[in-house]
């Protein structure tokens, strides 16, 4: 497939003036789409329309119910495409089309997308400031109010993962736009097909022109004048780690606020009463989009005493996923994103070996499919939590299994991570469990269950980032407060 339109500017869709890349199916290698991506002068002239469509207040000085019925309707619009979206998490992502994780992939984030208004309009427009009684008179003596605003910060840069394309981008673009801010979106480039769907529902709503543009591109140039061009007001990203630090080197010079989602090496703790469950949830994180998810909780730590037990019961289990393409109903393990993923599950597997792990099954590509990117189910036995595989993310389908003294050996080794984005708690004594929860140190803690959802926020801590998605934090993530004070 030839996509002759790799851009939507100004309202308008554009041909790309850019690279020329190819979109390719990680199940098989096979060609998605041929793609002519945009130039970074196109890619400028979307940060100059969205300039122009929040400086003319068009967007910006809507009635706030009046907006967020628009967005309604764009989410309404969005859902129409939900077979589409389907489709494409299955080719250009790689997610099987039978996994539990197509849920995060299409249904839940379009039901986000109905629901974030509603949070938007939840949250106060304005709020008092508390002055006490003696600060009521100003000098002249005459009464005065100081009132908090939440005002827009005006162009936002959104700038999606490949993971959960249509999520990731959705956290940005809709809590954005409803509270007043106009949007460049820029996806992935392994994953970028989907984002033109965003500009589909721009048409079929009638939003004002510039206030939401795509660009798509096969290199770095527009990402980049995205994250340091002075008519950007603020930069919200999904991804690695080393890019967010670059992000936040070439917004610091015009000090644009950031919200950063990026890597995890989240922990599982298992109380002993338990520990049972250690193994299935092992096996969850494998098929969970092949590990590719920054919150799964790839680090397992069980009581010391029961480690070889939980080591032999998941590797049972890992063994009989079947792996597959993402199109096969019945696959169960599917492929990671592309060959440079699985080279770092091989890189990251040899050197846990090295420092004294022991892979327990899996642990090799998987070549079953010519031209596919595939990687075992692999469970590793490690010694402790300093070895590599228990501090460095792997993102691919790789669990590892440590043995803890106490909870308290648990949670200081849970903590010793450069990372903090959630964590996860299992205990049949609740009030042990939720004691073990309050204890570590990340941006989500999820006791015996997690929450995913529009009215819960979600973001990290140390290098998993800065800032928080969804939720009123992540609506007020993308508004300034401004003090007004008047008698």
């Amino acid at each position: 497939m030839e996509l002759e339109q790799a851009g939507y500017i100004d309202g308008r869709f554009v041909r790309g003036e850019g690279e020329r890349f190819t979109v390719t199916n990680p199940s098989d290698g096979s060609t998605v789409a041929e793609v002519t991506g945009l130039s970074g002068d196109q890619v400028g002239e979307a940060i100059a329309a969205a300039r122009r469509a929040f400086d003319t207040g068009e967007w910006s000085a809507l009635p706030r119910s009046e907006r967020a019925a628009i967005m309604r309707r764009y989410a309404a619009a969005l859902a129409k495409h939900a077979d589409r979206l389907k489709e494409l998490a299955v080719l250009e992502a790689g997610c099987p089309v039978s996994s539990s994780v197509m849920f995060a992939q299409v249904q839940t984030p379009l039901r986000h997308a109905a629901e974030i208004p509603e949070v938007y309009l939840s949250l106060p427009e304005i709020e008092e400031n508390p002055l006490p009684m003696h600060e009521r008179l100003g000098m002249a003596g005459l009464p005065m109010q100081s009132v908090r605003r939440y005002l827009p910060h005006g162009v936002v840069s959104a700038i999606a993962a490949y993971n959960v394309p249509l999520f990731t981008a959705l956290w940005k673009v809709i809590p954005a736009l409803v509270t007043g801010n106009t949007v460049v979106l820029r996806p992935n480039p392994l994953t970028p097909l989907s984002a033109l769907l965003f500009a589909e529902a721009a048409e079929e709503t009638g939003l004002p022109p510039g206030v939401l543009n795509v660009v798509i591109e096969g290199g770095i140039e527009g990402g980049q004048m995205m994250s340091s061009d002075p008519r950007v007001d603020m930069v919200s990203f999904t991804g690695s780690v080393g890019v967010g630090i670059r992000i936040a080197e070439q917004a610091a010079p015009t000090l644009k606020p950031l919200v950063l989602e990026l890597g995890g090496k989240s922990a599982q703790i298992f109380l002993p009463d338990s520990v049972e469950k250690a193994a299935m949830h092992a096996r969850v994180v494998c098929v969970s989009h092949a590990g590719q998810g920054c919150a799964l909780g790839t680090r397992i730590f069980v009581p010391e005493e029961s480690k070889a037990a939980v080591l032999q019961q998941a590797k049972s289990l890992l063994e009989a996923i079947r792996i597959g393409p993402a199109s096969d109903t019945a696959t169960e393990l599917g492929p990671v994103i592309d060959g440079a993923a699985v080279s770092r599950c091989e890189r990251i597997v040899a050197e846990a070996v090295a420092a004294g792990a022991t892979v327990v099954t899996g642990g090799k590509r998987w070549s079953g499919i010519p031209g596919g990117h595939y990687f075992e189910p692999t469970l590793l036995d490690l010694p402790d939590n300093t070895n590599p595989a228990a501090q460095e993310e792997v993102f691919g389908p790789v669990v590892s299994v440590i043995g803890y003294r106490d909870l308290d050996h648990a949670i200081a080794m849970a903590n010793d991570s450069r990372f903090g984005l959630s964590g996860w708690v299992h205990g049949a004594d609740k009030r042990a469990a939720l004691k073990v929860g309050e204890a570590m140190r990340s941006g989500s803690i999820n006791v015996n269950n997690g929450v995913t959802s529009a009215w819960a926020s979600m973001g990290g801590i140390k290098l998993s980032g800065q800032g928080r998605e969804r939720g009123p934090e992540g609506i007020r993530a993308f508004q300034q407060m401004s003090v007004l004070n008047f008698s």
